[in-house]
């Protein structure tokens, strides 16, 4: 039973409300009692006497005692790495390394299940029907019933099968553009699978995409992104391909080139010479009569998509799987005197490999007609890294798998009685969940990454070394991020401290206010409660759950020297100011775009299967692309499964439940019992509305070339507030899909 709120009458000061929101399991499961705090926040210290005990009672019991397998009706947070990813009692291909406690692979913990390891793979967890997450992190009923996200787990039981009934060969592509153009017209007719004796399944679960026919069975039939509705061409487009780096999916890897000649980290021994394909000649040719390439760099106009050493690595592996390809790849860009982004060439690389030397080649936009789809194909090739990168690393790593940590720590460490477990709250509603649903169905092995991303069974290997090179704490604060990649420098005359390089970067400048506002939320916030450095320092539960995150939810990282003191007010607001962030506006910028951009997947594809045709090429193969150049960018395009596959569930990914909740939308129970706290609230959906209004008008300022144009979709994925459904838009106070 689901127990939302206790209202006592009688009582001095009555009513008293206890807002519990928590699930009560039978006496017969646990005789152990419940206990339920009012809603008023007391530090440690300031506890009332008779309350002391019950509030230390109640984390020990939370924390569990690390032994057996956990009950799906207890409460009980603790860690473990992920060594469930694989199945290798299914088959020992289905093995997969384990992520976290290694040097070699480092990575977050992810929430103890308990579950006995594997008999085939000692090192394994046994997978299970159903993996365990603590009760209190279940869905809500209405998140159940009408959009549940066990609909992923549904797409790949219900709809994959139907899928390889309707098309047969698995690795089919598309022969034709207009054969993508019927995915929706007339859609695919899937036929009744034997196993799924229940009729209307795929239509119960994909609503919006599916149709019942008259004739018996469904019809799949997607809806036209806005992308595409604006301009069917947008995906050709390489303004638009330019564009997308600053207002599209994935706004967090385009770095400003402080350095020239390119050159990789890497050991020449093994990956080959490391200087780049690139020219001097190339580019200056490209930017003449702007700058030469001294001066471009000197003023901030040469940016990159650079994902050459953190691929590069796993070519020859990847390309031991059968339908796909890899290479390390870099884009670089030119800053126009518009403030838009014009790219200026593509770097393929392949290792030496298979008693072949290194490949590399550079590709430039061109005026001759087989130049210019050789730039399609690599671009193609680009876009496949950059969605592997995106899914990986930019939303999965940096919000979902990361926060994961700070969850279990808040629930183990801080009672329910402290103001920051109330701060934090709404902020991890049903990430657990979630999270273990991907386990189960996204990321585990056999799983949508690994089937249609270009990285294959390796996708969350090279997530580990992402996060091994990559991740830092103290720079997943929106500003550090933006300072890390060189896209802005302090500046205390500029608005938010920072001077962007890009002026017209519509994340950034969303992004930085919303950043503001939760930052100026969490200072009122946490200042009401913390008036000196001596309460930071001396408060045992806030300090045991910072030192928690550090040494053990992110322990294969607890001895970097970048982790943040805790010993003030104003370090506790910058911890939390980064963690309410990653939540809620990283989350949502790389998250409710996704239908939008990859709806249509030419303009993102997951995976390239084909190398370019001018790599060691064969007469046939050359001949194949000079006489139908469009047959060579489709056979490099996902297969007809993979592509409907990952728009279906693209589609659940990018849609708002009806129940969502919207930051700043409502007061939490505990926030509106003192009059400071409420009135900091009020000011704080103030500035959100404000928000709201700011967006809309640079939305429609024509001078804003990156948001603002002819079949240019506005920016809207950091406007604060939604309708229900899949509308680009919306920032909930958690990951909650």
């Amino acid at each position: 039973m689901h127990l939302k709120d206790i209202v006592l009458d009688g009582l001095p000061n009555s009513p008293v409300l206890l807002s519990c929101n928590s699930w009560l399991h039978s006496k017969y499961d646990n005789p152990a009692k419940r206990v339920f705090f009012t809603n008023k926040s007391y530090l440690p210290s300031q506890t009332p006497s008779a309350l002391v005990r019950l509030r230390e009672e109640e984390l020990v019991t939370l924390r569990g005692n690390g032994q057996g397998e956990r009950k799906s009706f207890e409460r009980i947070y603790d860690y473990d790495v992920y060594n469930d990813l694989g199945n290798p009692d299914s088959s020992l291909k289905l093995i997969r390394t384990v992520l976290g406690g290694s040097k070699e692979f480092p990575y977050p913990r992810r929430c103890r299940t308990g579950r006995p390891m594997s008999e085939v793979d000692k090192y394994s967890e046994k997978r299970s029907s159903k993996v365990y997450v603590p009760r209190d992190e279940a869905f809500s009923e209405v998140k159940q019933l009408t959009f549940s996200a066990k609909t992923v787990y549904a797409v790949m039981r219900a709809l994959v099968p139907s899928l390889e009934n309707a098309i047969n060969d698995t690795n089919l592509g598309f022969t034709l553009f207009t054969s993508i153009d019927s995915l929706y017209n007339e859609g695919i007719k899937l036929p009744s699978i034997p196993s799924i004796k229940e009729p209307g399944v795929l239509q119960a679960i994909l609503p919006r995409l599916v149709n019942a026919l008259a004739s018996g069975g469904d019809v799949l039939r997607f809806v036209p992104p806005e992308t595409m509705n604006r301009d069917k061409f947008f995906w050709f487009r390489d303004e638009e391909f330019a564009r997308q780096t600053l207002a599209g999916l994935n706004p967090y890897s385009i770095k400003l080139m402080t350095e020239w000649p390119l050159k990789s980290e890497l050991d020449p021994n093994v990956y080959g010479p490391p200087e780049s394909a690139i020219s001097s000649e190339m580019i200056e040719r490209e930017i003449k009569g702007f700058a030469t390439i001294k001066e471009a760099i000197r003023e901030k106009k040469l940016f990159i998509l650079d994902y050459h050493d953190l691929f590069l690595p796993y070519v020859s592996k990847v390309r031991e799987i059968e339908g796909t390809t890899l290479y390390g790849s870099r884009t670089l860009f030119f800053l126009t005197p518009e403030g838009t982004l014009r790219p200026l060439a593509i770097e393929l690389t392949r290792p030496p490999m298979d008693g072949k030397p290194q490949w590399k080649q550079a590709f430039q936009p061109s005026w001759n007609a087989t130049g210019v789809w050789l730039w399609r194909i690599a671009k193609a090739h680009v876009l496949a890294h950059d969605s592997g990168y995106h899914q990986l690393v930019s939303h999965w790593l940096r919000t979902h798998c990361a926060t994961e940590p700070y969850i279990i720590a808040t629930n183990r460490q801080l009672s329910v009685l402290h103001p920051i477990y109330k701060l934090l709250h709404p902020h991890f509603r049903y990430t657990m969940e979630i999270n273990a649903l991907a386990r189960e169905s996204l990321i585990n092995a056999g799983g949508i990454i690994e089937t249609s991303f270009s990285p294959g069974k390796y996708s969350m290997e090279l997530c580990s070394i992402a996060y091994a090179k990559e991740w830092r704490f103290d720079q997943e604060a929106l500003p550090a991020d933006l300072i890390r990649r060189g896209m802005a420098v302090e500046d205390p005359t500029a608005p938010h401290g920072l001077r962007l390089s890009i002026q017209d970067y519509p994340f950034a400048n969303d992004g930085l206010l919303l950043w503001d506002a939760i930052k100026q939320w969490v200072s009122d916030y946490v200042n009401h409660y913390y008036t000196d450095s001596t309460l930071v320092q001396t408060d045992q539960e806030l300090q045991a759950w910072w030192t928690e995150i550090r040494t053990v939810g992110h322990g294969d990282k607890k001895d970097e020297p970048w982790w943040p003191d805790l010993n003030t007010p104003q370090d506790l607001i910058d911890i939390l100011t980064t963690m309410l962030w990653v939540t809620s506006g990283h989350h949502a910028a790389v998250n409710f775009g996704q239908y939008a951009y990859a709806g249509y997947f030419p303009n993102r594809p997951t995976i390239a299967r084909t190398n370019v045709p001018t790599e060691d090429p064969d007469d046939e193969v050359w001949e194949m692309f000079m006489k139908k150049p469009e047959a060579t960018l489709l056979r490099c395009f996902p297969s007809q499964i993979q592509a409907t596959t990952i728009m279906a569930v693209l589609d659940i990914l990018s849609s708002h439940s009806p129940d969502e909740e919207y930051i700043g939308e409502k007061m939490e129970d505990a926030w509106a019992e003192g009059e400071v706290i409420r009135a900091a609230f009020e000011r704080f959906k103030g500035r959100l509305i404000m928000l709201e209004q700011t967006i809309d008008e640079r939305n429609a300022n024509f001078e804003l070339k990156n948001r603002n144009g002819a079949g240019v979709v506005p920016y809207e994925l950091l406007k604060p507030f939604s309708e229900p459904g899949v509308t680009a838009k919306g920032v909930p106070y958690s990951i909650s899909i």
